[in-house]
């Protein structure tokens, strides 16, 4: 496997394929015709006989890493898988000597620790020159005590650090009633699904199996007994906020041994019956890596035989996250065939011919099914009164519906040719989707005015992404579903959610990206939902925004913009073009009225330029964060159905449009 490019390689790759294109004029008929034709054939080609689309959802190396930790953990180590992940590994290591959290990302040291660890454990010697590389990068960022808080989880359950390292977790967290300042669901559905099989791991402190006896004390500046530092304040957080809490840590450790041993065994009963019944059977506990294999430890810990189903089924929802190709392996977070689904059936709805129809409906097809309408959902402890009716991220998630794919599977069935085929579920699912609607206007992921953000300050929340609160991205996308469908009831929220979006444009014209990287992506989402709310293209609002895209373009016609762009002072930052960001900003411009400007020229071009001989488009830069500057995905499908979706926008909206 060949090491990712870093990120000034692949600007000046970008530059290099600027000199061998002619400047910018109107896209000539015939090869936009044919490069849409190519598309679309090859993204239908990619469709599964079920119906759905499925692209491969890659994450930074510490969920690869992590795998192999757990079968480290377990005793139960694969021998023929390990060694592929472990050439993962080794392929994505960078050159400062550590691992980044994209390709051509900045060290990281909490990724860093746990490749190295992983490595470790899978035979590579402490001597090996890429190991002393990256133990030298390591140390010279403050050795793994200086690893962030699940980073140290790990170490400890490995017996690297002592569990005064981590902070103070206890079980009974999870009998916290509603009205305390922390409890279960002031925390979004990730963190709660994450943190419940952690207390009953943090809380009975097991030591892990480790059946090679590895040790990496080489990590550590400070013998790790004798470290002191391991809590060490984020930039930015309240410095205020985080000692209160740090006291509180400190107090809870100095009274755990005072609970009453009754009390801890009802704690542990609860925590383990919550985990059973969102086990969700082979798609795994929140159907996410972290939440499952925490579910599946905590499981072993608990008693339960190799054979007993549960624990089958929480093993099985891993190993299908396993993408095995030839001598490398890797594991995704999670899986995305409804996202996939929604967005292809969008991009082929868009290039309008018979046979993308067709796929488009046999997308929504098997959607249809999926919708949640009677499943017992977190969601419905602040909306106890409202009906079921969104859907999943994943194949099978019934406890956490998705507002943003529920948006996007709405606004593709609407667009259907047999409308009527899908009008039910479209009107349960923005009877739904309004319901969720937060007091600000907004609309988050997963929850409802999920915004304790105090909660970001314990010491557990290192991360600073303890939280789901609205962002412009997901409240665009309900808004442009309400918009398309124009109930008459929809007025309302939808007048709120606008008011939202403009409030939350930034000073330069851009909205924020909370699920894609980043404001191309928050841009397109919002100038789309305006234009379907009927915002004239001369409102300042759009203008503005128009104006920030343009000024954004990179000379060879396209955009690029890095996840660099999430830390601070680094939002203007340049980085090279790529298909999926200049599909959004070719998308975001043609919903501005921008249609024979010479910005949407240009990246027509662009994207004509640098499509594969396949049809469709690649690029290795990572598309979304899942936390912003904590955790990075790629979606490997961005790359098939964003420049299909904007090319065809385009040929319907100019005057080549007509020419198939």
């Amino acid at each position: 496997m060949t090491r990712p490019r870093p990120a000034a390689d692949l600007f000046a790759r970008s530059m290099a394929l600027r000199e061998r294109r002619p400047s910018a004029q109107a896209a000539p008929p015939a090869s936009l015709t044919q490069a849409i034709a190519v598309a679309r054939e090859a993204l239908i080609a990619r469709q599964a006989e079920e119906g759905c689309w499925e692209f491969q959802l890659e994450a930074d190396c510490t969920i690869t890493a992590e795998y192999i930790m757990m079968m480290h953990f377990l005793g139960e180590i694969d021998s023929r898988l390990e060694p592929k992940l472990a050439v993962y590994l080794r392929a994505h290591q960078a050159d400062h000597g550590g691992w980044a959290l994209y390709p051509g990302g900045d060290f990281n040291i909490s990724c860093s620790v746990k490749a190295y660890f992983a490595l470790r454990l899978a035979g590579d010697p402490a001597e090996a020159a890429h190991m002393a590389r990256a133990r030298a990068a390591i140390l010279h960022h403050g050795g793994a005590a200086a690893s962030n808080v699940f980073t140290r989880i790990a170490l400890a359950l490995f017996g690297q650090i002592p569990w005064r390292g981590v902070p103070y977790i206890p079980v009974e967290i999870v009998l916290l009633p509603r009205w305390f300042p922390f409890n279960l669901y002031r925390v979004s559905y990730w963190s709660r699904a994450v943190m419940v099989p952690l207390t009953m791991l943090c809380t009975l402190k097991p030591r892990a199996r480790n059946p090679r006896a590895v040790q990496i004390r080489e990590l550590f500046t400070v013998p790790p007994e004798e470290e002191r530092n391991y809590f060490r304040r984020p930039l930015g957080r309240s410095r205020a906020l985080t000692q209160l809490f740090l006291t509180l840590d400190r107090l809870g450790r100095t009274i755990d041994p005072l609970i009453p041993a009754a009390l801890r065994a009802h704690a542990l009963r609860r925590a383990e019956q919550w985990t059973l019944e969102r086990l969700n059977g082979e798609d795994g506990l929140g159907a996410i890596f972290p939440a499952m294999v925490n579910a599946l430890e905590a499981l072993v810990l608990r008693g339960y035989p190799a054979d007993d189903p549960h624990r089958r089924a929480a093993q099985r929802a891993l190993e299908r996250l396993l993408v095995v190709d030839g001598a490398s392996a890797y594991c995704q977070p999670c899986v995305s065939p409804v996202w996939d689904t929604a967005l292809a059936s969008l991009a082929l709805q868009q290039e309008s011919g018979a046979n993308a129809v067709a796929a488009a409906q046999r997308g929504l097809d098997w959607l249809l099914p999926r919708q949640l309408l009677e499943a017992p959902g977190d969601w419905r402890l602040r909306r106890p009164q409202l009906a079921g009716g969104g859907w999943a991220f994943q194949r099978a998630n019934p406890h956490y519906p998705d507002l943003d794919d529920t948006a996007a599977v709405v606004w593709s069935m609407h667009l259907a040719a047999d409308r009527a085929r899908y009008a039910d579920a479209v009107g349960r699912a923005l009877d739904w989707l309004t319901g969720m609607q937060s007091s600000n206007g907004g609309f988050a992921a997963f929850d409802v005015d999920n915004t304790d953000y105090y909660l970001n300050e314990i010491p557990f929340a290192d991360h600073g992404a303890l939280l789901d609160p609205p962002t412009s991205d997901v409240t665009a996308r309900v808004a442009t579903a309400l918009a398309l469908v124009g109930r008459p009831q929809d007025a309302a929220p939808l007048a709120r959610a606008l008011a939202f979006l403009r409030a939350d444009q930034q000073a330069d014209g851009s909205w924020f990206g909370r699920w894609g990287t980043n404001f191309v992506y928050g841009t397109w989402s919002v100038l789309t939902a305006l234009a379907h709310a009927g915002v004239a293209c001369d409102d300042p609002a759009v203008q503005r925004a128009v104006r920030w895209l343009e000024s954004r373009q990179n000379a060879d016609g396209g955009w690029g913009e890095s996840n660099d762009s999430y830390e601070p002072g680094c939002a203007t930052r340049p980085a090279p073009s790529t298909p999926h960001q200049s599909a959004w900003a070719l998308l975001g411009l043609l919903a501005a009225g921008e249609v024979e400007s010479s910005a949407v020229l240009r990246a027509v071009e662009y994207l004509l330029a640098t499509q594969q001989p396949d049809g469709l488009w690649s690029d290795p830069s990572f598309t979304a964060p899942g936390f912003p500057r904590v955790f990075y995905l790629r979606y490997h499908g961005y790359c098939a159905y964003f420049p299909l979706w904007a090319l065809a926008a385009y040929r319907s909206r100019s005057q080549v449009g007509t020419l198939h």
